[in-house]
């Protein structure tokens, strides 16, 4: 993080990214000095409510931050840069979206956590690859949309949908959707009555593990009558994420019932400490298979360089996703965040899937199953790429049958696991 010290006295000429975040009020002019560089610039948590009107003068300029800043409107000299391709404006308090507020070449929009209300029809005009508009006040979408060919990652949760619009289930490729806390759907805070209720004083939490978008996770000690045991307790922070809401990702984790695939969750904890999943130790052995995309993926993991893979390694990869998926979509729960990023591996061929941030519960038909379908074949492609082995014929006909862009032909997780088992 950059101090607005360093900018004005000249010592960060050449950076391409600035992360400027004290306070300001005001659009430092000094950053227009980096213009022969500067390509991500992020502005967020300042006390900033526009944009100056000659910033299109950063003409190398492709990503920008202002999240975490009063703006009241999406500022529209960010439509006259035409450079642009990804922007970021969560947790403002934007309420309009002015169509010149969008940049030509807009291919990542993240407006989470605002009070947007409606959308300009513009919007299904551009290149659109990610939109990110969970937690506002929508309740309708430009049908523009509909013929958005390129969109693959789509966020709509906890808005105030009556009804999801049917196209969003032909679009040829989308792959990772998130609609849950919507009144269309059926609320997921239902929560398995078989779930034991762990009371707080119960549980003894030690160092943190890990932290996702929605929560901590922590090392903990549960005291039960029968013993002590070593568990890991999610801790929720309770705000909107860029998937959605907490309370929906933990229904759905208590929802998805047990499968090998799965984390398994041992109880709930819930009071003044707030809300938490208590689940096992897993061993240390696992690791994350993959990273999430960078800003130049947009919609694809990163990988570990080297990552080499045998054939019996990469089958015993995805029928355990295949099955895993399987599993969920009969509990009509969309995981929504099918990605190497969300799965943990043993390095040999067992994974876990993590992470239910983006699922939601939808209920009976709907839909999304052939959308997480071809989730499932672009992290299939992604690996059959890293194996080192021939890949047999019918394995690759498995992967393109899953991404094909007519939805209604793909086939479903139950057909993709008799395909697998046969190779």
């Amino acid at each position: 993080m950059a101090t607005l010290d360093d900018l004005r006295a000249g010592r960060l000429a050449g950076c391409r990214r600035l992360d400027l975040s004290c306070g300001l009020r005001e659009f430092p002019r000094e950053i227009y000095d980096l213009a022969d560089s500067l390509e991500i610039l992020n502005l967020s948590g300042n006390a900033l409510t526009s944009l100056p009107d000659d910033l299109p003068r950063l003409h190398r300029l492709r990503v920008i931050f202002c999240s975490d800043n009063p703006f009241t409107v999406l500022p529209e000299v960010l439509g006259r840069c035409p450079g642009l391709t990804m922007v970021g404006f969560k947790a403002c308090r934007i309420q309009r979206v002015p169509a010149p507020s969008l940049p030509s070449r807009l291919r990542w929009l993240i407006l989470t956590d605002n009070a947007v209300a409606d959308l300009p029809d513009e919007l299904g005009r551009r290149p659109l690859q990610k939109l990110m508009l969970a937690g506002n006040r929508l309740e309708r979408l430009p049908e523009s949309l509909a013929g958005c060919p390129t969109l693959e990652l789509f966020r709509i949760s906890a808005n105030r949908f009556a009804t999801l619009p049917a196209w969003i289930f032909t679009l040829p490729r989308l792959a990772w959707f998130a609609c849950a806390g919507n009144p269309a759907l059926q609320r997921a805070g239902a929560v398995e009555t078989s779930t034991p209720a762990i009371p707080w004083n119960a549980l003894s939490l030690q160092e943190r593990l890990g932290e996702g978008a929605s929560g901590i996770i922590h090392r903990a000690t549960w005291h039960r009558p029968e013993g002590l045991l070593p568990v890991a307790v999610k801790c929720f922070k309770g705000a909107m994420t860029s998937d959605g809401l907490p309370e929906d990702e933990m229904a759905a984790s208590l929802g998805a019932g047990a499968h090998p695939g799965l984390i398994p969750v041992l109880g709930r904890a819930s009071g003044a400490q707030g809300e938490a999943l208590v689940m096992p130790l897993i061993d240390p052995a696992f690791r994350i298979l993959a990273g999430p995309p960078s800003l130049e993926s947009c919609t694809r993991d990163v990988y570990p360089d080297g990552l080499a893979l045998s054939l019996s390694t990469t089958l015993a990869l995805v029928r355990r996703v295949a099955d895993t998926c399987r599993h969920l979509h009969e509990r009509s729960i969309n995981h929504g965040d099918l990605y190497g990023h969300n799965l943990l591996w043993d390095g040999l061929g067992t994974a876990l899937v993590s992470d239910f941030g983006g699922a939601t519960r939808y209920g009976s038909g709907g839909g999304f199953e052939p959308i997480e379908v071809r989730a499932f074949g672009i992290l299939l492609g992604e690996l059959l790429e890293r194996t080192v082995d021939p890949v047999p014929a019918g394995l690759t006909q498995v992967q393109q049958d899953c991404v094909q862009e007519v939805p209604a032909q793909r086939p479903d997780f139950a057909v993709i696991g008799q395909r697998l088992a046969t190779i």
